[in-house]
């Protein structure tokens, strides 16, 4: 994660973005302390990034790299504003001994990169371009499969899905994910590969109900998807809501704020 210390809405690279909504800094601190503290009291470690007053998005980590088995797939910055973040991501990911692949493609990281034991799914369409999910699968010697995004609300796969349950412990994988933002290809792919995925509404993606983390257990999400909270309890995980709403904004939220680090 990297504290919003010089978070703030200074340009409209999304649909969300608007210079005309200025950020509470004091409320965004205290919203990204609270997932933080939720992140620790479930158990996990949380590792720090430190911000640079030029790159008002890194609070945004997820789009920083794309991290497993030891390999760090870094990212490639659609939109020069925040290129220069890259390189923070890869110099903070060599530091901590992961090796630092990839980046000729443009990519951004888990922003439209999602893990499962089986196949990586790639959200391509807006941001990440379809030859990343190729050097993706040099990098990782693992299935890579795209998917593309047709909504430009939901210009990120992370957005418009989320992995619920990796299916590391040999079970099923288990995902959620919001049918109207993928083209009709894509979506057959999602039903062939997931049957039994939960399908999100379009109410739960405007909330950024499915920019949310899960450890295959908790699920941490945005607090306005109540609805999905409540499915999701159904199907036997334990929802988490947190308030992020300063980071709606920007476009983003709980998953935007958290780069996985799998080992």
């Amino acid at each position: 994660m990297c504290p919003p210390t010089h978070f703030r809405v200074d340009y409209a690279i999304n649909p969300w973005m608007s210079t005309g909504s200025p950020v509470d800094a004091a409320l965004a601190l205290r919203q990204w302390e609270g997932l933080r503290a939720v992140y620790q009291e479930l158990g996990h470690r949380v590792s720090e990034l430190v911000p640079d007053p030029a790159l008002p998005d890194m609070v945004f980590t997820a789009n920083g790299a794309v991290v497993l088995d030891g390999v760090a797939y870094r990212a490639r910055f659609r939109h020069a504003e925040r290129a220069a973040e890259a390189d923070a991501h890869a110099a903070w990911l060599t530091a901590s001994g992961f090796e630092v692949r990839g980046g000729e493609r443009i990519s951004e990281g888990e922003g439209d990169f999602a893990v499962t034991e089986g196949a990586i799914l790639a959200g391509t369409g807006f941001r990440t371009e379809p030859g990343a999910a190729l050097e993706a699968q040099e990098v990782f010697g693992r299935p890579v499969i795209g998917l593309r995004l047709v909504d430009p609300r939901y210009y990120h796969l992370d957005t418009a899905l989320f992995v619920l349950d990796d299916g590391a412990d040999g079970g099923p994988a288990d995902i959620a994910y919001y049918p109207g933002a993928f083209s009709d290809a894509s979506l057959r792919v999602l039903r062939r590969l997931f049957p039994d995925a939960l399908l999100a509404t379009e109410d739960d993606a405007a909330v950024f109900g499915l920019n949310a983390v899960s450890d295959g257990r908790n699920v941490v999400l945005p607090a306005p998807a109540v609805r999905l909270a409540a499915r999701l309890a159904e199907r036997g995980y334990h929802p988490v809501p947190v308030d992020m709403g300063e980071f709606v904004k920007a476009g983003g939220s709980v998953k935007c704020c958290t780069l996985e680090v799998r080992g």
